[in-house]
């Protein structure tokens, strides 16, 4: 009785103490998940709040919610009237107060402030969360599997798992039941069937002390598992709501082999209790179960169940063999202080046996008191503005301090450090009003600096400390006074009409209308700035433009209401900063440049040059190329473009691409523009033959061709432009005679004197085409034969002839070294009739000498006629000779350079003597044809034909050149002798020799050949008399 009246007597103390000091506690029954603007109470009249008239109040009444800074409230709280009205922030129960399952403990407290100070009262409402029926319950898993041994006594209890549902009271679990099914058996699983297991089995449900309802399933019958060793049936679980929620699961029940005893428990309620500091790893139980079984059937097997919480799992773990209960993550007692674990022993055959063990985490002073303060009158930057004239006991904020310690480790005190004429007023736990505690006195002290301190009860004991800033505010005897006499202000362009650009303030030591300023702009402000008089509120009246200035300086003004006014000014100072409004500008839409061909890999092309209007990073600009970064690439910061390839003219005389210039704002602006880059010739490409096709073809010229007409012609094309590509042809070897000449333009090769007998047989013309090409110019040479003859009677002979002549060194006439076949069938023929005269000169003596003079005129005109069509150039100053057998040199390998050909002095002095030397690159490269690109360009070019520029020692009795290699210079890019293909050789102008037919077995007779093409020689023959 004395116990009771003590505790009576206290809460009547802590009431009055609550009620003196202004504080109140209201409490409310709020549904969960309520909608928006639900109206919950109101306070004013739940309160009983009335004014008295002779009470003045300095400014209306007002209830304002107190909370803390960042938190979103769940209610609101209409400030002239005191309604409270519910959020879009829906409150839910099982969020809010996760893992508390007692109906009555789930609340959510505010505090609200009722003003001005002299009706002043803190309310603490605590608002208590009813459950609604909003989740259903659910059984751990859809399926159930539940082992029973066969000899199982009829009314032998086995657990089943529990469902869980968030729900509290009576929208949590109320029933269980099995369902029976509504159709026939089927078969469902194998040879499992539904058969009438409720008959077999039945369900009841215990509740235990924590007021949970857990499911047991009944053996009704005798089990026989050979009769039947599975039973499928359905479970379903039921909460109380209105209108109720269920949910369903599949329970399988197994008949296992006779399994005399279960696991028992040495202890089936265990409690202990472990620090929350202890480390990973510490036991925290051991638990300990028997099998009066043997063998496999006495094996234990220790596990969770399913119905434990998923934090307990997290945070132990279970030795499935020992038993042993460890620890698997740091344990927190503020996160949960009491961990059940239900554990569950089964030897493999049977239901297994249950064991609770009660985990309490102690308490460990490891958390730090904490301070939230609310205000009660808003501080202005920080610091909260207090009149010196304010009364004793005003309120300026609401200390909160808290400490999720428990016991000694989260009892809190709380203090300032050092004497002030403030206080800490306890209103409710843990909860204290700093109010004023003396008058206060300008003068003396014009801001305080309050460090309060929040210290538990622990050992060592912790604490935390907060500070909070007062000014006094004095009468009318000073002027109002700017924060900085300079106020700089920066503002982004292109600012919204009316955007608020500051809050000029100023401080009046002042108090009252003497301290009320007025803030004016200077007659020197522009009109594009606007200053509210009473909150100093400076805006842009219209958008600022960056480009059109970019910074403002005027004077504003602030004027106390004393009398007489006081005023003071300061100076603005607007920067307006940059906005990226503008894009990246081209000097020009479109950009062409003018390289030259051989512009060096990474030479410079041109300069691209971009502006940007804005400042900073916004006119930063970067430049890239979209399209041909393959060829080209630009420095992004200074625009200079270069080449990543070298050029070719001749591939490509233009190059196309977009240069995009990004400037380096955070929303970026880019512009394009177009990059034309001609690349301008340069002589880089040596002449190429196309007529003759071949370095083995030769054309036919009659002995009747006249002088002047045109026996032939080469062609040559130029892949280069203008002068690069203009050609001049000229003979620079193998016309020592002069019987040739040529067109320095055409290229055509007229005959220029009359054919005489000793021009009969094969020339070959070296051929030089060089182009005017600045500043150096490009040659290529070919090899030009003409057959001078009447007809071509044996054409093999005359290929065999243009093969040996290919084998002699380009800077050495060619001649005919052996006798015609015609001519040594003769000879034969002659010595034969001389041997047969001489036979007979005895008996016919005048016949003989009559014939020996005949004879010799006969050969004459015979060898002269046939002389003439196959006799070679000087073949009448030359003897016969007995072929020799000469070892063939094999062909030298030169460099390029230039080479000096002398001509050596030969025996026969009817020789012509070739004096000088001939400039003449001895390399030959490969691919010459193929290099260009020529339309009609016949198709049987083969890139191994001979190389001419291999120079061979002659087999024929013809002057023998000297090679001799001079100093070697550096190598002239396409200055080589044009290796022309072995087939498609001119033969008189015919397609081939096969379209020819000869009616004689004879194979040095003349045959006649039908051909069309060629070139034709006008005019009558002429004879040049030796």
């Amino acid at each position: 009785m004395d116990l009771l009246s003590g505790t009576y007597l206290l809460a009547v103390l802590l009431a009055c103490i609550v009620y003196q000091s202004g504080a109140q506690e209201k409490n409310y029954t709020v549904r969960e998940e309520l909608p928006e603007n639900v109206l919950i109470g109101n306070l004013l009249k739940d309160l009983n709040l009335t004014l008295h008239p002779d009470v003045p109040l300095s400014s209306p009444l007002q209830f304002k919610l107190v909370y803390k800074t960042g938190d979103v409230p769940l209610v609101r709280v209409e400030e002239n009237t005191g309604e409270i009205f519910t959020t879009a922030n829906r409150i839910d129960r099982e969020k809010l107060c996760s893992g508390i399952f007692s109906e009555n403990r789930c609340f959510y407290e505010v505090e609200v402030a009722v003003l001005p100070d002299e009706v002043f009262r803190l309310v603490k409402i605590r608002f208590l969360i009813e459950d609604i029926n909003d989740n259903a319950p659910l059984f751990p898993s859809t399926v159930i599997n539940i082992s029973i041994p066969e000899n199982t006594a009829i009314n032998s209890r086995y657990s089943v798992p529990s469902a869980i549902d968030p729900d509290i009271g009576v929208n949590g679990i109320q029933h269980y039941e099995l369902l029976k099914p509504k159709t026939a058996p089927k078969r469902t699983f194998g040879s499992i069937t539904n058969d009438q297991g409720q008959n077999v089995f039945g369900l009841d449900i215990i509740e235990t002390p924590e007021g949970d309802k857990w499911p047991q399933l009944i053996v009704q019958q005798i089990l026989d598992r050979e009769q039947k060793d599975t039973y499928v049936m359905k479970i379903k679980v039921e909460d109380g709501g209105s209108p109720p929620r269920s949910s369903t699961a599949i329970l399988q029940v197994t008949v296992t082999d006779v399994n005399d005893n279960r696991p028992v428990f040495k202890e089936n309620d265990i409690e202990v209790s472990v620090p929350e500091n202890a480390p990973v790893g510490t036991s925290v139980s051991q638990l300990h179960a028997t099998d009066a079984d043997l063998g496999s059937n006495a094996q234990i097997h220790f596990y969770f169940s399913n119905q434990i919480s998923s934090l307990a799992k997290r945070l132990f773990a279970i030795d499935n063999t020992t038993g042993l209960i460890t620890i698997r993550e740091r344990l927190d007692r503020e996160e949960s202080p009491v961990h059940k674990l239900t554990v569950l022993a089964s030897d493999g055959s049977s239901t297994p046996s249950r064991a609770t063990v009660t985990v309490n985490v102690t308490d460990i002073n490891d958390n730090v008191p904490s301070i939230d303060t609310r205000y009660i009158i808003n501080p202005v930057n920080g610091t909260v503005l207090l009149s010196e004239k304010a009364p004793l006991n005003t309120k300026i904020a609401l200390i909160t301090v808290m400490d999720k310690d428990a016991d000694l480790n989260g009892k809190v005190t709380c203090f300032t450090d050092h004497d002030v004429p403030f206080r800490l007023k306890p209103v409710f736990d843990n909860q204290f009003l700093l109010e004023t505690a003396t008058f206060l006195d300008y003068e003396a002290t014009r801001e305080y600096a309050i460090k309060i301190v929040a210290s538990d009860s622990g050992k060592p004991p912790l604490n935390q400390s907060a500070m909070l800033l007062i000014k006094i505010k004095d009468e009318n005897d000073n002027s109002p006074v700017f924060t900085q006499p300079i106020i700089g202000l920066s503002i982004p362009e292109n600012n919204a009409p009316g955007t608020q650009l500051t809050k000029i303030s100023a401080t009046d030591a002042d108090s009252g209308r003497n301290a009320e300023i007025s803030y004016i702009l200077g007659s020197d402000a522009p009109p594009i700035f606007n200053l509210d008089r009473r909150t100093g509120i400076l805006t842009a009246v219209r958008k600022l433009d960056r480009e059109k200035q970019d910074r403002y300086s005027f004077t504003v003004l602030a004027k106390d209401n004393g009398m007489p006014p006081l005023q003071t000014n300061a100076t603005v100072t607007v920067s307006v900063l940059d906005q990226n409004d503008n894009s990246p500008a081209f000097t020009h839409n479109e950009y062409n440049f003018y390289v030259p061909e051989n512009l060096p890999m990474y030479g410079t092309v041109g300069l691209i040059t971009v502006t940007d209007a804005d400042s900073g990073e916004n006119a930063a600009v970067t430049l890239s190329i979209l399209n041909g970064r393959d060829n080209f690439i630009i420095d992004p910061l200074t625009g200079v473009i270069r080449p990543n390839i070298t050029f070719d003219r001749e591939q490509q005389g233009s190059y196309t691409f977009q240069v995009k210039a990004v400037d380096g704002g955070r929303l970026q602006r880019s512009s394009t523009a177009k990059v034309t880059i001609n690349v301008v010739d340069v002589n880089d490409n040596r002449p190429v033959f196309v007529i003759p096709s071949s370095n083995y073809s030769y054309e036919l010229v009659p002995t009747s061709a006249t002088p002047g007409s045109v026996v032939t012609r080469v062609f040559a094309v130029d892949n280069d432009t203008g002068m690069n590509a203009e050609l001049r042809y000229s003979i620079i070897g193998g016309n020592s005679r002069g019987l040739f000449t040529i067109d320095q333009l055409t290229g055509n090769i007229t005959l220029k004197e009359k054919v005489i007998t000793s021009d009969h047989g094969l020339h070959r013309l070296v051929i030089k085409v060089n182009d005017l090409g600045q500043p150096e110019s490009l040659y290529t040479i070919a090899l030009v034969h003409l057959f001078v003859n009447e007809t071509v009677t044996n054409s093999s002979y005359v290929q065999e002839l243009v093969r040996r002549n290919m084998e002699t060194p380009i800077g050495q006439n060619i001649g005919d070294g052996e006798i015609t076949p015609q001519t040594n069938d003769y000879v034969k023929i002659i010595i034969a009739i001389i041997a047969g005269t001489m036979t007979v000169i005895l008996v016919i003596f005048v016949t003989a000498l009559v014939r020996c003079r005949q004879t010799p005129r006969h050969k004459v005109v015979q060898k002269n006629k046939q002389s003439g069509e196959w006799v070679s150039p000087n073949q009448e100053n030359r003897q016969i000779k007995k072929k020799k057998k000469k070892k063939k040199r094999s062909p030298k390998s030169l460099l390029l350079n230039f080479v000096t050909i002398e001509e050596s002095k030969p025996d026969d002095p009817g020789h012509e003597h070739i004096n000088g030397t001939l400039d003449i690159p001895v390399e030959l490269e490969e691919q010459t044809m193929g290099k260009y690109n020529w339309a009609t360009t016949p198709t049987t070019f083969k890139p191994d034909s001979p190389d001419l520029a291999k120079h061979y020692k002659s087999a024929s009795p013809q002057p023998t050149f000297q090679i001799k290699p001079e100093t070697p210079v550096p190598p002239k890019k396409h200055h080589v002798i044009q290796e022309l293909p072995l087939d498609n050789t001119f033969v008189v102008g015919c397609d081939s020799l096969s379209k020819c037919s000869s009616s004689s077995s004879d194979p040095y007779s003349v045959s006649e050949c039908s051909c069309q093409g060629g070139f034709k020689t006008p005019g009558s023959i002429h004879t040049r008399q030796l």
